[in-house]
């Protein structure tokens, strides 16, 4: 699979400069009052924002934060909503759930992103399956579009949350970092690109944005050991769950306040790609889940190749399965649980065989016809 890979190191970018003043200086602080105010100007309707209480009824777990199971692969579960606020949009009933836009999108196809109608039925596709990769420290799947989270003091939780990565042009790298410095209300420096683009178009951008309402790294950022990436909020929320960034990791701001006060630095960070997902339910039903491949990853890469030797390295060639399905998963990829083998496995019925109705004796010709 060609993938690109990154450097583990930190380098003495401006960034890093500027994250270290932002920590020193007070003239990028903001005041208590300030804080408050910005935090209430980037929050949406609270009715859409409020999934922590929502959750927890659920499974007295605060959100995000599921039990990892003591056998199988998989966490969460899929429901349905019914919208009663004909005012929300899908987004809003997403960012509530904790899914993000390319999540609600695909579960839905069919409703309105913008107006989906009091009364509609919505699916929320909050079932995972953990990612392929040992299970600790901070795990993102790329073409997923989700970050999990093993804390080593609470070795029975997993976490996870939507994310934004790179667009294409700007494409999140592939590797194994760790956490660096973390930075609360962060000052953010436009990168020379960006300012030359804007400086195009007539519209020249700062030097250096001042955190507040208009930094477009929220209230909280995660230094990475690689240089100019990080983890960070964002002052527009609608955008998480999609490729929108220029390669850093953005998290709903809630998540990444919430990310921020547990995750200690000098975690491990493991950026992955793995667009086809296999696991194990723990009532031994095998499931699996296809994504859209990120383009720059491509490269010599087999999706079905890989997806059945996925299949294959949890089967052990125990069980047989059916390569058709997993052509299918492969082919259509949705994010949608499907079940191959196992009790939550649709029946698979024998064809029925047609019978002959008539059958025609062509006798030999005699040897007088033949004369």
């Amino acid at each position: 699979m060609n993938i690109r890979h990154t450097f583990n190191l930190w380098g003495p970018t401006s960034l890093a400069v500027l994250f270290a003043a932002s920590l020193a200086t007070p003239a990028f602080a903001q005041s208590a009052d300030e804080q408050v105010d910005s935090q209430q100007a980037q929050e949406i309707n609270l009715d859409a924002v409020d999934s922590a209480s929502q959750v927890a009824s659920r499974d007295e777990l605060p959100r995000g934060h599921f039990r990892l199971p003591e056998t199988g692969d998989i966490v969460g579960e899929r429901y349905t909503v019914v919208v009663e606020d004909s005012s929300q949009t899908l987004l809003d009933i997403a960012r509530r759930h904790n899914i993000g836009y390319e999540e609600i999108r695909m579960a839905n196809p069919g409703v309105s992103l913008w107006v989906p109608g009091a009364g509609t039925e919505v699916v929320i596709p909050a079932q995972y399956i953990l990612p392929p990769a040992p299970r600790e420290g901070v795990v993102v799947n790329l073409s997923e579009l989700r970050l999990y989270y093993y804390p080593a003091n609470n070795p029975g939780i997993v976490e996870t949350y939507p994310i934004s990565v790179g667009r294409e042009e700007f494409a999140t790298p592939v590797g194994i970092t760790r956490t660096t410095v973390k930075v609360k209300d962060p000052a953010w420096a436009p990168p020379a690109s960006m300012r030359r683009e804007a400086a195009e178009r007539g519209d020249p951008a700062p030097s250096i944005v001042p955190s507040g309402p208009d930094n477009p790294l929220g209230e909280h950022a995660i230094l990475l050991a690689m240089p100019s990436y990080l983890i960070h909020g964002t002052n527009k929320p609608d955008g998480v769950g999609m490729r929108a960034s220029r390669g850093c990791i953005r998290m709903y701001p809630e998540d990444i306040a919430s990310l921020y006060e547990r995750l200690p630095s000098g975690t491990q960070v493991n950026l992955m790609d793995a667009p086809f997902k296999a696991g194990w339910g723990a009532d031994g039903t095998l499931f699996v889940q296809s994504f859209p491949q990120l383009e720059e990853n491509v490269g010599d890469f087999e999706p079905i190749r890989n997806a059945i030797d996925r299949v294959t390295a949890l089967t052990e060639d125990q069980v047989e399965i059916d390569p058709e399905q997993i052509e299918r998963a492969v082919d259509a990829p949705d994010g949608q649980f499907i079940a191959l083998f196992g009790p939550g496995a649709p029946e698979i019925k024998p064809e029925p065989v047609e019978l002959i109705d008539e059958i025609e004796l062509t006798a030999a010709p005699s040897s007088e016809e033949k004369a």
